[in-house]
């Protein structure tokens, strides 16, 4: 029952939050084009999400597409201008991810959506429970990123979320994100995305429902 009301209020809540976000996309997409319009304004990237299934998730491009002499992209800490850090401090960049939840693919609330490589920290008994629920915008491993380090303390954050799920954590992380929001104190990008160690390597194997 619990999970069927969560299932409602995002699709609810999603839709209501389109009404207002559709305009603030609108005009973020305008300003990335004009000041980078090397690229598509929309980034796409394929995701692991419920029960193991991929799907492609969507978010407002917050770097240029600059690249060296021989066409490899430049690193991120140069790519990244202060109209990407803007939108990615007033997390505007995460608003294309209600079309996400409007199809059923995440919840506001749920674990980190990862890509395929970044798995291999877990089990596949871990990713088969991480992944019994659906990824969200927000997070138990979001709201504690600064905490976390690796790759593996994240994954283990996700894992106590999925195990101790109730309406009750998920209410604790939605208010623990708006306080994080308001006060803007939500941690630097090294800790939000720490590269895999070799060392955190626990399979190359990829969890996926059949």
């Amino acid at each position: 029952m619990q999970k069927l009301i969560k299932h409602i209020f995002d699709f609810l809540f999603a839709l209501i939050c389109s009404v207002f976000a559709i305009p603030i996309i609108l005009i973020a997409m305008l300003i990335i084009h004009f000041r980078s319009p090397e690229a598509p304004t929309i980034f796409k990237q394929t995701r692991i999400g419920y029960r193991g299934k991929k799907f492609t998730i969507y978010k407002l491009r917050t770097m240029t597409d600059e690249r060296d002499e021989n066409g490899e992209l430049l690193p991120d800490e140069q790519r990244l201008k202060r109209w990407g850090e803007v939108l990615r401090t007033l997390n505007v960049d995460e608003l294309p991810q209600i079309l996400n939840i409007l199809s059923g693919q995440m919840s506001w609330i749920g674990p980190r959506p990862l890509l395929p490589h970044e798995m291999s920290v877990m089990t596949l008994d871990e990713q088969k429970l991480r992944q019994s629920m659906l990824p969200g915008i927000t997070g138990w491993e979001a709201v504690n990123e600064s905490k976390s380090d690796s790759r593996e303390q994240m994954a283990q954050y996700d894992l106590y979320y999925v195990s101790n799920w109730s309406l009750w954590l998920d209410l604790k992380i939605f208010w623990k994100t708006v306080s994080i929001l308001f006060t803007k104190s939500r941690a630097e990008d090294s800790y939000r995305a720490p590269k895999v160690k070799e060392h955190e390597i626990k399979t190359d194997e990829v969890y996926s429902e059949k």
